[in-house]
């Protein structure tokens, strides 16, 4: 059974891979992730995950599958990443608060002769908070490497109100759609289990 390359540093992916026991190695790939004029927000994420799927493919030697991955905010048309500084998270949070944004995931997986992708689009609901509250969020250190300003998973968690479509897409891979691609490259998930003792 192939060991699938995840080409990325994100400790979010690896422990998504591993919640489903996705055997992988973690060999992330350093990409210019600046929009193409004119492209729009889904072909943007899908681009970039092709291009670290097949850039992981390389790097590993081209010894097994590799898997890339982007996620990206969406307000208004606009591209949210991630923050530069706290005037821009506190911009990004303050935009956010009270309204619905769109979360974009693109997965995809190369093996030398196939790259197959896939985009899952989630709709997000944020509460209402004022600028105080983003700041203590920003002051806890989690917004800064999140696209948008801001994990799910983690403190940011308080700020959702609702979400519509897949939870693991945005915390940074979807889960179901990321298994199916993997079966298309003969990679099982559940190949390792935790402890039910632990």
């Amino acid at each position: 059974m192939p060991v699938l390359i995840l080409a990325s540093a994100s400790p979010r992916r690896r422990e998504l891979l591993e919640q489903i026991g996705v055997v992988h190695r973690v060999m992330p790939v350093d990409l210019c992730e600046d929009p193409v004029p004119g492209e729009s927000p889904e072909a943007y994420v899908e681009r970039l995950a092709r291009e670290k799927a097949q850039a992981g493919y390389r790097a590993a030697g081209a010894c097994a599958p590799a898997l890339g991955s982007d996620t990206a905010v969406i307000l208004d048309g606009e591209i949210l990443g991630k923050p530069r500084d706290e005037a821009e998270a506190i911009d990004m949070l303050m935009r956010l608060s009270g309204r619905r944004h769109r979360v974009m995931t693109a997965v995809a997986v190369a093996d030398g002769e196939r790259c197959l992708s896939e985009t899952v689009i989630t709709e997000v609901g944020f509460v209402t908070f004022d600028e105080s509250r983003a700041r203590a969020y920003w002051a806890s250190g989690e917004p800064a490497d999140k696209a948008g300003g801001y994990g799910i998973q983690g403190l940011g968690a308080v700020f959702v109100e609702s979400i519509n479509g897949s939870y693991s897409a945005v915390v940074g891979l979807p889960l179901a759609q990321t298994s199916t691609i993997l079966k298309k490259f003969d990679i099982e998930v559940w190949q390792s289990q935790p402890d039910p003792s632990a």
